[in-house]
């Protein structure tokens, strides 16, 4: 008989409750939990199709390990031994640089990708981290950094309660939403506009989320900081600027006037192809608001000024005085986090603590760019990366110049990964631990709540039970902690997490701020629940969270694990609340709304106000149906609009020759590709679109069904080259492209 069970759904930062309908071990139907505390039943088609997902017969069910140039079926125990035997002989002979880590972005979507790689990266002792932050949000980590002294302070629209939305690159009916984890966010765009509110997109594209907007502006790609600043001087020339209760908290509100003072309406307006017009008026609307909140994300922050882009976003949000304020920007918090410190001073963000060995690009939140992971292998001398842990993570698809990262690849003396599949990255391992299907792993969000557009928690355990022969994803995590640190052998994975628990209470009973300070930790450590490592910590981290009972007598609403497991669809925590001044953690304590970095990147940004711009640029794109390169494999999930083509407007494909359906050699300083042509008034003239992800074509992957229509990797029009400086995040949209018509 069929038997349901609840999952919540690991495939976009949406993170909506699923209702699972499972036969035997196999998942044969998924919908919507109406009864999740979050989503309430809201489901797209990407958890629709979670049994598929899961019961992919290209899945890898063993570990694979490189024996004579090939990857052969092997024991868990063979793959560690083989992990155990080159990689500390590596570190003894090279020293802990020789070893690069790199973390893709389902890291963040799995509980074992949040809890080990911290423990991996102490016990091999590398700075050599590249992670998928620095192609995709790195800059809002480092303008939040600057502004409010930490990296993970994001502020969040607060969606079901503003009167005005400003959206600049983000397409959340297509994502799902981005730094900004909102189940059904085009439901709650629509219900903005129901109750008489305002939804502005900038977007070069009229994507779905633009065609829903009041009003849809269309600018040249790459000009989103240009367009803001001159937002900014608008409401400081106007005197439109009214911060309210944030003035008390802020410094530099004086000198933003005189920084931002060239960027008028009048002078931006060219570079962005807007009016003085739109511009002034939009600035007005913002102000005039009740309440509103701007959000942008990967078009305005994987640009060459992505990082004064969203530093511009938190300006605006403050000189109209809807940061830290209901219907306005809001941070959250989250039940596993960090519970809330007494506001005062703090370390405040640096960055450039140390920099990369071949091109000296500065660390930013402990990870060089990715985009430099390439040289770091092929570049010799001391230093260079000889062996690679790479877990989930395909960076020859989504970092730039892939071929280079290719061939790179090939050279290393060892190469680890974590990854359910063989795909353009793994094929180059020596060793593949493949996690099992997701229905056979728990789940909570520890990276997404805290980005959350409601404080809530939730959490569930395996729908299905592991397979004979597998082993649970965190099990596999804390084996290679053990294997790279000399352990294999001599400790259980057990261990792993009992030391992390152990580590964690130790600095929390010597803390004199801490109401545990003082206690004994072996005692507390005997009162956590939980059927297993991960889940201990899980129970540690929720007393120790801003709900926790910490370790007392469980008050009424005080979280525990024992707590969450008695509420299967989770607990909703409220609203989010105003956070400040306890947010903030820079050195004055206050928000320092100019903060010398950014001040020193205006005159390049001024100085781009006389940039001739390129005759034709290109954008990428997203799609419902996929996330990054992770879904092409997927049958229900590909076809229709979820197609690797190059949108050309009607314009500049009739002055080009080309044709709808017909085919283009597309060019830039990386390469070229030839890609099927769309042509589409859904982007203004002098832009073109190729969607992210793709380029399922090389030899060794087994991908079937993804092979079958591979794509073209739009990452490989670039040599990596273009950063946005400051954050070193790799500049993927805005960059100027040749075309031609081939036959």
């Amino acid at each position: 008989m069929p038997r349901t069970a609840l999952r919540i759904c690991p495939l976009c930062e949406a993170t909506c409750g699923l209702t699972l309908t499972i036969e035997g071990a196999a998942v044969t139907g998924a919908r919507g939990d109406r009864d999740d505390v979050f989503s309430k039943g809201f489901i797209c088609p990407k958890g629709a199709a979670f049994g598929q997902l899961d019961a992919d017969p290209d899945r890898l069910r063993t570990p694979l390990v490189r024996r004579d140039g090939r990857l052969r079926e092997a024991t868990w125990e063979e793959a560690y031994d083989a992990i155990a035997a080159a990689v500390p002989a590596l570190v003894r002979e090279y020293g802990p640089r020789s070893v690069g880590v790199v973390l893709g972005n389902p890291n963040v979507h799995t509980m074992a990708g949040a809890l080990y790689p911290p423990l991996l990266l102490k016990a091999l002792g590398t700075r050599n981290l590249f992670t998928a932050s620095t192609l995709d949000q790195m800059p809002k980590h480092v303008s939040s950094g600057l502004l409010f002294g930490d990296p993970f302070a994001i502020p969040v629209p607060d969606l079901d309660r503003t009167d005005f939305l400003l959206l600049l690159g983000a397409n959340p009916l297509e994502s799902n939403g981005s730094l900004c984890t909102a189940p059904d966010f085009p439901g709650k765009l629509k219900a903005l506009r129901a109750r008489g509110g305002t939804l502005v997109v900038v977007d070069p594209r009229r994507t779905r989320t633009a065609a829903l907007a009041d009003r849809h502006l269309a600018p040249r790609p790459g000009s989103d900081a240009l367009l803001l600043a001159a937002l900014a001087h608008t409401l400081l020339a106007e005197k439109l600027a009214a911060p309210g209760a944030l003035e008390e908290w802020t410094e530099g509100l004086g000198e933003l006037d005189a920084a931002l003072g060239s960027f008028t309406p009048e002078a931006v307006a060219p570079a962005c192809d807007l009016t003085a017009d739109e511009i002034r008026t939009l600035a007005r609307e913002l102000a005039a608001a009740p309440t509103a909140a701007v959000y942008g994300r990967i078009g305005s922050c994987t640009v060459e000024y992505g990082t004064p882009a969203s530093w511009l976003v938190d300006v605006l949000n403050i000189l109209t005085g809807n940061l830290d304020r209901p219907g306005g920007a809001l941070f959250p918090l989250p039940a596993a986090g960090p519970r809330p410190r007494p506001a005062g001073p703090g370390k405040g963000f640096a960055i450039g603590r140390w920099h990369s060995r071949v091109s000296g690009h500065p660390e930013v939140k402990s990870e060089l760019p990715t985009a430099a992971l390439a040289e770091e292998i092929e570049t010799p001398g001391e230093g260079r990366i000889r062996a690679l842990i790479a877990i989930a993570a395909n960076p020859v698809l989504s970092a730039p110049d892939g071929d280079r990262l290719d061939r790179a690849l090939a050279g290393l003396d060892f190469m680890v990964s974590i990854d359910p599949y063989l795909n353009e990255t793994s094929r180059h391992a020596h060793v593949v631990l493949p996690p099992p299907p997701p229905s056979q792993s728990a789940h909570h969000d520890f990276a997404f709540n805290g980005f959350a557009v409601r404080n809530q928690v939730r959490y569930t355990r395996a729908a299905v039970p592991l397979e004979a022969g597998r082993l649970d994803e965190c099990e596999i995590h804390a084996r290679l902690v053990l294997a790279v640190s000399g352990m294999h052998g001599s400790a259980g994975p057990e261990a792993v997490d009992e030391l992390a628990v152990q580590s964690t209470l130790a600095k929390e009973t010597a803390d004199p701020g801490s109401p545990l300070h003082g206690q004994d930790p072996a005692r507390l450590a005997a009162l956590l629940t939980g059927e297993s490592g991960p889940e201990r910590r899980l129970d540690l981290m929720l007393r120790l969270g801003p709900y926790g009972d910490r370790f007392g007598a469980a008050a009424e609403g005080e979280l525990s694990l024992e707590r969450l497991l008695a509420h299967p669809h989770g607990i909703d925590l409220g609203p989010l609340r105003p956070r400040l001044p306890g947010v903030l953690k820079t050195r004055s304590g206050r928000i320092e709304l100019l903060p010398d970095l950014i001040a020193a990147e205006l005159p390049r940004l001024r100085a781009a106000l006389a940039d001739r711009p390129a005759a034709l640029v290109l954008v990428g794109r997203r799609h419902l149906r996929s996330n990054n390169s992770w879904l092409h494999n997927v049958p229900a999930l590909t076809g229709g609009s979820n197609r690797c083509t190059l949108q050309v407007h009607p314009q500049d494909a009739g002055r080009l020759g080309l044709t709808d359906g017909g085919r283009a050699r597309i060019t830039a300083e990386g390469g070229s590709l030839e890609v099927p042509v769309e042509v589409t008034d859904a982007v203004r003239t002098g832009v073109v679109s190729l969607p992210h992800g793709w380029g399922h074509d090389r030899a060794g992957a087994r991908l079937t069904v993804a092979a079958a229509a591979p794509g073209a990797n739009v990452n490989q029009l670039l040599n990596g080259t273009r950063l946005d400086r400051l954050s070193g995040t790799a500049v993927l949209n805005g960059f100027p492209v040749e075309l031609t018509p081939l036959p």
